[in-house]
């Protein structure tokens, strides 16, 4: 059989989280510096790399149809390798049961360019480690960085430390080192528990080191933004250095606000404390935003644990949120715990409680019109201020003859649901 010519284009495709997309990028930069051109499309493609999300059983599926239809796609020769959280959680199954994917490659398994079939090897914490891998020069004037991989508590909904591994919390030279790299005006920090970031290198670094490094980063790019912050770390410290830095905005990974629900999940905390930190950050100052994510119909939610979460959603008037419906985990605390919720009862409370912030988050936005945003436009004619993060908040529609990569001053003259309509300060134009 005469041997394949070697693999010189490559196609990605991402799926899941803001930490897989940095994975991504890792990735496109190791295939980049072996002499692989990368394209847009995966039909034109020698080489064509999934990056699974297993988070919860709507990405697998996901993931699973994703990798079927590109299969469909490729050209005659092209390779289909699978990474990410699913191939590390599930290698095994997926190549035995996927015959069109040519490599299964769990973290810390380089893509092979060859067409060698592989099972998945289960190894530990890998020697290959994408987290200190180079990065190319972001081709949008933001990008995320990931300070550390993997997580060292166990709530009891969550699987990703099964297989992500424990907290591995890297070097703030290396993390300054790519922030120059990527030549970005905006720099969101991202990891699996942002704050607990040092935590697992107490000679080195230790608790609290979120702080220094935010003030490292923000010495080199205009902005930072944080990601994924768990509610009990948010200490005064690292409230004021986010404060300081311009960006204003808390993504507080709250998951309901029922005490005993949340004991039940393994988390900390409750709605009165909660509602204490927002409203004693707001008083520090007025026009700081909020987002969080809330598990909808974890086992034994009750209708009060319901109602109390309404009535927290409600009070908090939180700039954005997200619901997620429970999703069972194997392996996981809460597969075995009683009362179950019924997921058609779940959906019904999700629906409720998203019809709530959604009128919520566009009363916020209809109260910005009239005010001035100082944002940055991340491409033509769409921008964003310190209220939206990339991605999974509102835009600002602006005037396309403003440079992209460079902050502007805009006034906000209408708001279309979730995005907003900014005209150049001074100017005229939408």
């Amino acid at each position: 059989m005469p041997e394949q010519p070697a693999a010189s284009t490559f196609y990605v495709e991402t799926l899941g989280c803001p930490k897989n997309e940095v994975d991504s990028e890792k990735i496109i930069g190791m295939l980049a510096s072996d002499g692989l051109r990368r394209v847009d499309d995966a039909a034109a493609a020698d080489v064509v790399v999934v990056n699974t999300c297993a988070f919860i059983e709507d990405a697998r599926r996901e993931s699973i149809d994703t990798i079927l239809a590109l299969s469909d796609q490729r050209k005659d020769g092209a390779r289909i390798v699978v990474t990410g959280c699913m191939a590390e959680r599930y290698g095994d199954e997926l190549a035995a049961e996927l015959p069109e994917v040519d490599q299964v490659a769990g973290f810390g398994v380089p893509v092979i360019l060859g067409r060698k079939p592989l099972g998945m090897s289960v190894t530990p914490v890998p020697s290959f480690d994408l987290l200190n891998l180079p990065r190319p020069k972001s081709a949008v004037p933001w990008a995320y960085v990931k300070i550390a991989e993997g997580c060292d508590r166990s709530c009891g909904f969550c699987a990703i430390p099964s297989f992500r591994g424990p907290q591995r919390s890297r070097d703030i030279s290396s993390i300054l080192t790519e922030v120059e790299q990527l030549e970005v005006r905006e720099v969101v920090l991202v990891a699996q528990d942002l704050a607990s970031y040092g935590k697992d290198r107490p000679g080195e670094l230790g608790a609290g080191s979120i702080v220094p490094l935010i003030e490292s980063v923000a010495r080199i790019v205009d902005r930072v933004r944080l990601l994924y912050l768990y509610p009990s770390d948010l200490s005064d410290d690292l409230i004021r250095v986010i404060l300081e830095s311009g960006v204003p905005y808390f993504d507080l990974s709250l998951q309901h606000v029922s005490k005993p629900l949340l004991r039940n999940m393994r988390r900390w905390g409750d709605g009165e404390r909660f509602l204490n930190r927002i409203a004693d950050i707001r008083r520090l100052q007025a026009d700081a935003v909020f987002r969080s994510n809330f598990i909808v119909g974890y086992p034994g939610e009750t209708e009060e644990d319901h109602d109390a979460l309404l009535s927290f959603v409600e009070e908090a008037q939180l700039d954005w949120c997200g619901f997620f419906t429970y999703s069972p985990e194997e392996g996981t605390h809460a597969v075995s715990l009683p009362d179950q919720v019924p997921a058609g009862l779940a959906r019904e409370r999700h629906a409720e409680l998203q019809e709530v912030q959604d009128a919520i988050t566009a009363a916020r936005r209809d109260a910005q019109i009239g005010e001035i945003h100082r944002v940055l436009v991340d491409e033509v004619g769409v921008a964003r201020s310190h209220r939206e993060a990339p991605e999974i908040d509102g835009v600002v529609q602006v005037d396309e003859s403003l440079a992209v990569g460079e902050l502007h001053d805009v006034e906000i003259v209408d708001a279309l649901g979730p995005d907003l309509v900014g005209v150049t300060y001074g100017g005229v134009g939408a």
